[in-house]
């Protein structure tokens, strides 16, 4: 994984292509440039791809709610994560990718620093209340990750309690798979250099002000200690039930292309079918000929 080479696992699945592998992670050997599966030229033609895969990730999406709406005890639910430094692009995958489906199929909740009640629970408490209805699509925007990351580099608990939330994140991971939930956990990886250049993007266009955050500097100051604490949630939370998808980001055509991919993959493969009817068809049209 990481390779520019487009031609070494030609019809592999995305999925496949972007699944980080098990064992020891280096972030400096994640490529944020490549553009693995990607089955156009570049930029020029992306819009064209990503656009293409909407009307079919749309009928997917669909049979997921409806399915939902039929039998909500049975209905499975997916549950995008998307996690990644700042300027990653977490908000252009929303627009760009789960922008594609219908917005009342989907659970969108960004999570920032917790609040005054969310403290008072345990750092999954506010991570339950979130999760997608049956037959949903939940978007989290940062996500649980967020307690062994920022929480670590940061030193906001000890030690010795962030250290144990791995094993905790899997097995809460672990339950909700078996509960029905498909996870797509995505990173989004973006290199040191290109956050840098989005930053001054936004400092140079008015309109962009908004996006700006002064803490984006420091955070960037403490990128080392970053990189080791998402190897660290990456190699110890890549699990079989759950495992990580790496998405290069410095290109952000690719990275909205290859979210929406994903996506498409992981519905194709859930077997969705159409609920049947639980009413005699051919009465009622019958009846509707009459009314």
């Amino acid at each position: 994984m990481g390779s520019k080479k487009k031609d070494s696992a030609a019809g592999a699945p995305l999925s496949e292509l972007l699944r980080l592998p098990h064992g020891a992670v280096d972030m400096a050997s994640l490529d944020a440039r490549a553009t693995p599966g990607y089955p156009g030229k570049g930029k020029e033609d992306a819009p064209v791809h990503t656009a293409g895969l909407g009307r079919r990730l749309s009928d997917l999406q669909e049979m997921l709610y409806a399915g939902g709406r039929a039998a909500p005890e049975v209905s499975p639910r997916v549950l995008v994560v998307l996690q990644g430094m700042d300027t990653s692009g977490k908000g252009g995958v929303i627009r760009h990718a789960i922008g594609l489906v219908d917005p009342q199929g989907v659970d969108l909740t960004s999570f920032k620093a917790p609040s005054e009640e969310e403290r008072k629970h345990h750092y999954l408490w506010r991570i339950r209340n979130a999760l997608p209805r049956p037959g949903q699509i939940g978007i989290f925007d940062r996500s649980h990750y967020e307690d062994v990351l920022v929480v670590r580099v940061e030193s906001l608990v000890p030690e010795d309690v962030w250290s144990t939330r791995y094993d905790e994140i899997n097995e809460f991971e672990a339950g909700l798979v078996a509960e029905g939930y498909k996870l797509v956990k995505c990173m989004l990886n973006v290199s040191f250099g290109e956050q840098k250049a989005r930053l001054a993007e936004r400092l140079a266009d008015p309109t962009k002000y908004w996006k700006y955050n002064p803490g984006d500097v420091d955070a960037r100051k403490k990128w080392p200690a970053y990189m080791e604490a998402y190897a660290a949630a990456l190699e110890k939370c890549n699990t079989e039930a759950a495992p990580w998808f790496v998405i290069p980001s410095d290109r952000k055509w690719y990275r909205n292309w290859a979210v929406a991919e994903l996506l498409r993959e992981t519905l194709a493969g859930m077997g969705l079918a159409w609920p049947a009817a639980d009413f005699d068809v051919a009465v009622e049209k019958k009846r509707v000929a009459q009314s």
